[in-house]
């Protein structure tokens, strides 16, 4: 069985029975402990379950991954998709970008652009876009999550409602089958809720990663978006919506 066949049997099944055991995969699969203990740190560290002593478990719904993890995982995947998104961004635009590695990634893409104005509640968004001379860079309002710079609350939402931009970038942390964005921060949803809002056309980037995780705060549905940039073809239900609600998807 190929690898990566047997890394989504393997995920399907810890899903369906909340936990499996080493011994239980190997006699599943008919392969070595060896080979699942490496499928079960690939798949730990890309964050599509939790491994545990003597096997793997769910992945929360209401914790997310460490920043600090977070902003090295799937680093390869982020730069293609910051790459080509950044090819649909004209240059003196104005767009919002909100929290999340990959954002990040794609601010760190736009430096080569002209003219841009952005409005930003994530500080290290803003620290990367700021030596740019010919940007101007709005920080909104609110309170700093110390764990990764993001800037939520209400007073950021009151923020955000003041402008109508060309684009939003926005990150998600989940993509539920059905279509549903998801989040873990009921706070952060909020403000991505309002910059979604008050956008001409939102674009959504996600690694393939998200596809596989469901955290519990609905954001919005991918109903919402006007494109989608990924690394890897969507699962079909996803492909499905996206061609029902003419969502443009680019693969990098």
């Amino acid at each position: 069985m190929k690898q990566q066949y047997r890394q989504d049997g393997i995920v399907e099944l810890v899903r369906q029975h909340g936990y499996m055991s080493i011994e239980q995969l190997t006699d599943y699969f008919a392969v070595t402990p060896q080979t699942v203990r490496r499928d079960l740190n690939t798949l730990a560290n890309e964050g599509r379950l939790r491994r545990v002593h003597g096997g793997a478990g769910i992945e929360s719904s209401t914790v997310n991954t460490a920043y600090s993890t977070r902003k090295t995982l799937h680093l390869a995947e982020k730069e293609r998709i910051a790459h080509c998104l950044a090819q649909h961004i004209p240059d003196h635009s104005s767009l919002f970008i909100n929290i999340g590695t990959s954002n990040e990634v794609i601010a760190q893409a736009l430096l080569d652009h002209q003219g841009l104005e952005i409005i930003t509640n994530n500080l290290n968004v803003a620290a990367i876009l700021q030596h740019k001379e010919d940007f101007t860079v709005i920080v909104a309002g609110g309170q700093v999550r110390s764990r990764d710079g993001g800037i939520i609350g209400e007073a950021t939402i009151d923020f955000i409602n003041q402008f109508k931009v060309d684009y939003s970038i926005i990150g998600i942390s989940g993509i539920d089958e059905d279509g549903s964005l998801l989040e873990f921060d009921y706070q952060e949803v909020r403000v991505a809720q309002a910059i979604i809002a008050n956008s001409r056309r939102v674009y959504l980037a996600a690694d393939y990663s998200k596809f596989h995780r469901n955290p519990m705060v609905r954001q919005g549905n991918i109903s919402q978006l006007d494109a989608l940039f990924t690394d890897r073809k969507p699962p079909e239900a996803i492909q499905r919506l996206l061609t029902q609600h003419d969502v443009a998807l680019y693969l990098a």
